[in-house]
């Protein structure tokens, strides 16, 4: 059994940064971020193994995000840079036996932490 509680959220104004925090208890392998915007789905955002060379991006966030495990095992975090309206939403956190874009391929969530991002 995998635990996941995310912290790290908040209200910036657009440029602005917010890093995200994944507590994370239980093995697991790979790691990601999604986001899930008001009247739509959850969408990938970022994804990542412990071993930090298996790193994937959506298209919307590459060069602004950073997604990354530490040595520990313990905490997968999200750095957030040059936010844009758009990145609004809830964040969550999944753990999944690999890294992968897809939703279905993790099987633990975590409760979300939602980012507001005013223009």
């Amino acid at each position: 059994q995998v635990q996941l509680v995310e912290s790290g959220g908040g209200s910036v104004q657009a440029g602005g940064s917010l890093r995200l925090s994944c507590a994370v208890s239980g093995r697991t392998f790979a790691l990601g971020w999604f986001r899930q915007s008001p009247g739509k789905e959850r969408v990938f955002v970022a994804a990542v193994n412990w071993g930090g060379d298996n790193i994937l991006y959506a298209d919307g966030v590459k060069g602004r995000f950073t997604i990354s495990g530490d040595n520990a095992k313990t905490t997968v975090s999200l750095q957030m840079n040059s936010l844009k309206p758009e990145d609004t939403g809830v964040y969550f956190c999944a753990a999944g036996g690999m890294v992968h874009r897809t939703e279905s391929v993790y099987r633990f969530w975590g409760q979300g932490t939602q980012v507001t991002v005013s223009s």
